[in-house]
């Protein structure tokens, strides 16, 4: 009997059904550290960076090149780790890229000047660019051997982290130095992988269940054909629209409650916090609606949901309709990111993954500088209505790429 007939026999239900069953299921919950420890770890720098700004003496434009070296590590990064996931194997590689991560993220609160913070923002940029890429190409391996569309609890698992690491955060900046704080970070960070990382190093990545006969494509599409590499870059369009959104509302979502709306300080802090709060519960509940619904489904619906949310939030003149917009945002921006995703690293693997973040991460990078160029030359309301023009474009890109046909093969 051919290998794939084995692990698909496994993962059903026959012989040896239990221990496929048992190693998938301690994959996926060592996987699922690995994608909290992320937004763990990143989470924890970001709200001590107003210390290190401090410390290291930097003016605001000194501080803004500095940050520059998180994203350019990143990119660089991610363009080349899905050659190494294909060398090395993506569990190997996401093991090693949390060890650097974990040492990395102690390095900003050594530094003494501007250009010294930016030189170690490089490798802690390198090593998040990195070790998105790996657990994300491993967790579409787990989501395939699964069959099962679980993608968005990784994905609600990196935002758990990044609630807790800020939470902590902001609870220990009073009382611990930087430095004290980001090494006690490290440590932890190191302990984790320890923990989860031979769970991940003894076991390759699950063979893909035999696959079944594909129906021919609306498009004409030959089943069996490559994968075009322009769907591909459609994935990674509407995972850029996902993250301009989610990097608009991160840097001006208070502003907009505060100056346009004349919000309490109070209630326009908590304006990304009710986005970041519906977003996890989205995701968290992404597999069952992924299941119900479907991929391209929940990617138009998503898109749709967000767009009139964004709406809202942008356009309402008082500052509870504005909250509600932007949890009905969160909430529609949930499980398109983990969707194209794995789309693309069902389309292309590693290298599938690594564009989809790629271009990713860049829409983070690109929404809040473009939401303020925006801003000056109209308003500042009228440039987060963006965010529903390209979460509108996500869900119009996410319907027309339904027929594309995942041509991974053993």
């Amino acid at each position: 009997m051919p290998l794939l007939n084995k692990v698909r026999t496994a993962v059903s239900g026959g012989a040896g059904g239990d221990t496929a069953t048992r190693s998938l299921s301690r994959l996926r919950s060592a996987l699922t550290l690995f994608f909290a420890l992320d937004g763990f770890l990143f989470a924890g720098w970001v709200v001590r960076i107003p210390a290190v700004k401090e410390q290291t003496g930097a003016s605001a434009g000194d501080l803004g090149l500095a940050l520059l070296g998180v994203s350019a590590g990143a990119v660089v990064t991610m363009t080349l780790t899905g050659r190494l996931c294909r060398r090395y194997g993506s569990h190997a590689v996401t093991v090693a890229t949390a060890v650097l991560l974990s040492l990395s993220v102690a390095l900003p609160a050594l530094t003494r000047s501007p250009l010294a913070l930016g030189l170690v923002l490089l490798v802690f940029g390198a090593a998040y660019g990195g070790i998105n890429v790996a657990m994300n190409s491993a967790a579409v391996d787990v989501v395939t051997a699964l069959r099962r569309p679980v993608m968005p609890s990784f994905h609600a698992a990196f935002s758990l982290g990044g609630m807790l690491g800020a939470g902590l955060g902001g609870l220990l900046a009073g009382s611990l130095s930087p430095t004290a704080h980001l090494l006690g970070l490290t440590v932890a960070g190191l302990a984790l992988t320890a923990a989860a990382g031979p769970v991940l190093l003894r076991r390759p990545s699950p063979a893909p269940p035999e696959a079944l006969p594909a129906p021919p494509t609306a498009s004409g599409t030959r089943p069996g054909a490559p994968a075009p590499r322009r769907t591909v870059l459609v994935f990674g369009l509407i995972a850029l629209c996902t993250a301009y959104g989610e990097g608009a509302l991160a840097d001006w979502g208070a502003l907009h409650l505060t100056q346009d709306l004349h919000a309490h300080p109070g209630v326009a802090a908590a304006g990304y916090s009710v986005f970041a709060l519906t977003m996890t519960a989205g995701r968290l509940s992404g597999t069952a609606l992924l299941e119900r619904l479907g991929q391209t489904r929940t990617l138009v619906a998503g898109g749709a949901t967000a767009a009139a949310g964004m709406l809202l939030g942008a356009l309402a003149p008082t500052v509870w309709a504005a909250l509600l917009g932007f949890a009905v945002t969160g909430l529609g921006l949930a499980n398109i990111f983990p969707v194209a995703v794995a789309r693309a690293g069902a389309l292309a693997g590693p290298g599938g993954v690594a564009t989809a973040s790629t271009l990713g991460y860049g829409g983070m990078l690109l929404g809040p500088p473009s939401i303020g160029f925006l801003a000056d030359w109209f308003s500042l309301p009228a440039a987060l209505t963006t965010v529903a023009v390209l979460a509108a474009g996500a869900a119009v890109m996410g319907y027309r790429a339904r027929d594309a046909q995942a041509v991974r093969t053993a």
